[in-house]
């Protein structure tokens, strides 16, 4: 543990950001699965609106440095076009 008292705040400020962090990414995640879950139970009405739920959220992460916008970017091609090719 650190002894100096800088880097005992900075420790305490790194649990707390990681926690913040972890939870936003875990949103993400769970937007993610739940357009996935949607898409395999083959209701397009559905999956449509879980994506549109989903892209802010995966946003959010992408502006707040959790993932790149590239990343982004993919998912959200990736989900949209497996929205898309349902009948």
């Amino acid at each position: 543990m650190a002894n100096i008292e800088s880097a005992k705040k900075r420790a305490r400020q790194a649990v707390k950001r990681r926690a913040h962090n972890v939870t936003l990414t875990s949103k993400m995640r769970t937007a993610v699965k739940n357009v996935l879950k949607a898409v395999q139970s083959g209701d397009k009405a559905a999956a449509t609106a879980r994506f549109k739920a989903a892209v802010p959220e995966i946003d959010k992460a992408a502006n707040k440095g959790l993932i790149r916008k590239n990343r982004a970017a993919k998912y959200k091609s990736r989900l949209n076009a497996r929205v898309k090719a349902m009948p």
